[in-house]
């Protein structure tokens, strides 16, 4: 399929001059179906769960002991937002592989595509992520200790903390560049399998796509929530 080695997004319109590409679009979808998905999953709490709540309830569980055994005492802070991380790429990797995505088109360009084979999209996360490991960096170790991090009058300390410093900036680089590298190979292959074989070959390439969606929103999660708590923890040490 010629739009399966496509780089750039395609534009389907404008609103009030942005720009909306089909990754955007399909990120809208993603955040509605989990809220939808939530909202069945809540709206009868029961003692004895059932159902979609059930399946919800193991889901949370294991983030949450995941982040427990990381964060301490933390968790109830880190959780909720390695959680989204989480479900949202999740579900924007697994929705990607439905039937319709990059064939259904509007104006002649695909109307779907996967969101995370999108590079602005994964940045965003990872610019996301960045910004919030820096925030709770400050808040637990105040801005002078935080600081202390990179800054310092021993020459020596200051190097490693300048180098500390840029390995900042390059772990926005691996965080974005691995889940789109990663997606949007797997588009590359799904969209190239099924314009030679359109029944049951392409059947093990989209199961191990599920997989790696499962892996690449894992990933993420473990990541910030690792960047975090280390970022978060004054070492007695320190400078």
């Amino acid at each position: 399929m010629e739009h399966g080695i496509v780089l750039k997004p395609e534009i389907l319109g404008y609103f009030k001059g942005l720009p909306i590409a089909n990754t955007l679009l399909v990120s809208w979808i993603t955040m509605a179906v989990i809220i939808f998905l939530v909202f069945l999953a809540t709206k009868k709490v029961r003692l004895v769960p059932n159902g979609m709540q059930s399946v919800f309830e193991v889901i949370v569980d294991f983030i949450y002991t995941t982040v427990e055994g990381l964060a301490g005492k933390k968790t109830q802070v880190f959780f909720p937002i390695v959680a989204t991380f989480f479900l949202f790429i999740l579900f924007s990797n697994w929705i990607g592989l439905l039937p319709g995505f990059g064939t259904v088109t509007y104006h002649k360009e695909p109307l779907l595509r996967s969101m995370n084979s999108d590079l602005n999209m994964t940045l965003a996360l990872a610019l996301t992520s960045a910004f919030l490991t820096h925030f709770f960096a400050i808040r637990y170790l105040g801005i002078i200790d935080y600081l202390k991090k990179w800054f310092t009058l021993n020459p020596i300390f200051l190097f490693v903390g300048l180098l500390e410093l840029v390995g900042e900036f390059t772990k926005v680089v691996s965080l974005s560049f691995r889940l789109f590298g990663n997606i949007f190979a797997g588009e590359v292959v799904l969209a190239t399998v099924s314009s030679i074989f359109a029944f049951i070959v392409p059947l093990p390439f989209y199961f191990l796509e599920i997989i790696v969606g499962f892996v690449q929103a894992a990933v993420f999660m473990m990541l910030t929530l690792v960047f975090m708590v280390l970022l978060s923890e004054k070492h007695a040490a320190e400078h």
